[in-house]
């Protein structure tokens, strides 16, 4: 007689081949399962709680005066009702944009070098720990730096000062994710290049630079969100307007400074409008940061 004969005609044998998956307290692996995930899940909503509460003071409050006149509007004198955040938003905007024309691309040929060209040399070495040291630096010392190099010798608060502070801040950022980018490009993909007649300049930017995109991309909008809420070194460098930007060479209005300045002062107006500015400047640094979670979904 056949196995699964008798398998048929004796159910006993199939009864006990067969694994209990039945979910029951009574196990104690599965218990101890249970309380560690629950506790798991109350910590995390313990911890979430913060950032829930903040939110929600930004929506609640911030959100009563969002408006087109937000955008398009100059901020208001004291005991003036009504006004706006638009040059402190233009104003955010320019001075990230002229950090990141100075920290991408320095940022990303030092990642080059340290993660491609020369990857174990001791230029390298001094590169990476330069970069790791101003991952901790002080944002309010990159200020002072530029305003003793920059602000003192233009003889005026500036746009150009304000972002070459916070180029300042993005570039460890930008350069240590680039390295690491570059690092994790396969080596046989070099390899096969090499094979096929490509000199290093070739590899570096029709192969490398390609692969390794969606990890410097995801570092580079981690920077730019980063830098976009800076305040400490702005106050050295950009300091603030009432206007709209003319020149790059004159005092220039930021979100994080508006937000300062109004918070403190005893007019409601500018007191909400300070509420308003906050939430502007959490979407804008939140759309970088769902940049960057996009940009990271492509692994190299």
């Amino acid at each position: 007689m056949s196995t699964t004969d008798q398998t048929t005609m004796n159910p006993e044998v199939v009864a006990l081949g067969d694994p209990n998956l039945s979910f029951s307290f009574g196990e104690r692996r599965t218990l101890m399962n249970f309380i560690q995930t629950v506790i798991l899940w109350v910590l995390a909503g313990i911890a979430a709680i913060p950032l829930i509460s903040v939110l929600w003071m930004l929506i609640s409050r911030g959100g009563l005066r969002l408006s087109a006149a937000i955008f398009t509007e100059l901020p208001p004198a004291p005991f003036e009702q009504g006004g706006g955040i638009g040059n402190a938003i233009v104003g955010t905007l320019v001075m990230v944009a002229i950090a990141s024309l100075i920290s991408i691309p320095v940022g990303v040929l030092g990642g080059l070098y340290t993660g491609l060209i020369n990857p174990d040399g001791k230029i390298s070495a001094l590169i990476r720990f330069v970069g790791k040291v101003l991952t901790g630096f002080p944002s309010i010392l990159s200020g002072v730096f530029v305003y003793a190099w920059l602000v003192v010798v233009m003889k005026t608060y500036s746009a150009i000062a304000g972002g070459v502070s916070l180029s300042i801040l993005m570039l460890p950022t930008v350069l240590l994710t680039a390295e690491q980018a570059f690092r994790m490009v396969p080596q046989r993909m070099k390899d096969a290049a090499y094979g096929m007649g490509c000199n290093s300049t070739q590899v570096a930017t029709k192969i490398v630079l390609p692969t390794a995109l969606p990890g410097v991309m995801t570092g580079v909008m981690l920077a730019v969100a980063g830098a976009s809420g800076e305040s400490a070194p702005l106050l050295f460098t950009a300091l603030f307007s009432n206007y709209w930007i003319g020149s790059f060479t004159e005092p220039t209005a930021s979100l994080s400074i508006l937000i300062y300045n109004f918070s403190a002062m005893p007019y409601e107006n500018q007191i909400e409008l300070a509420w308003t500015a906050s939430l502007v400047l959490v979407l804008i640094v939140l759309v970088f940061n769902i940049l960057s979670r996009s940009f990271g979904t492509r692994r190299v």
